[in-house]
């Protein structure tokens, strides 16, 4: 888990939005396409595209969650409840560790905007609360598939 982790962690800091590096630090070990996967989850950094709704770190563990369930599932119908409820039982663990799953709530700013975007990086959020997410993210991915 620390090596996803961390892969994550660097791929954020090196140009990747919140969703792909969840989700593409997952593709050796899920043995799924990581250029794929960075095309696929694209549009889901800051809050999907970038209007701050769901965190791009929670976007991206549902896919993660999604590939892992196809992997051990058969029928797709199994692998989507197994999905269903892993999602259900991460986005209660997510809340109760951060709050929200909205990235405008966890970032208490809006950086759509001139003065949100300098608060951003004034209180350098990218460390303080979205590699927080990250990080929480994987951990809640690994209780999840490990069970």
């Amino acid at each position: 888990m620390k090596e996803i982790e961390e892969k994550a962690i660097y791929s954020f800091y090196n140009g990747m939005n919140c969703a792909q590096s969840v989700l593409t630090a997952y593709a050796d070990h899920l043995k799924f396409d990581p250029e794929m996967a960075l095309f696929v989850s694209a549009g889901f950094g800051g809050g999907i595209g970038k209007m701050q709704k769901t965190c791009g770190a929670v976007t991206g563990s549902f896919m993660v969650l999604g590939i892992s369930n196809s992997k051990k599932h058969l029928e797709n119908i199994d692998a989507r409840n197994a999905t269903n409820e892993m999602i259900q039982k991460f986005t209660v663990d997510f809340t109760a560790l951060h709050g929200s799953l909205d990235c405008k709530a966890l970032l208490n700013c809006d950086f759509t905007t001139e003065a949100g975007e300098k608060q951003f990086k004034d209180l350098d959020l990218k460390k303080n609360i979205c590699s927080k997410c990250i990080s929480d993210s994987i951990k809640l991915i690994e209780e999840l598939v490990n069970k």
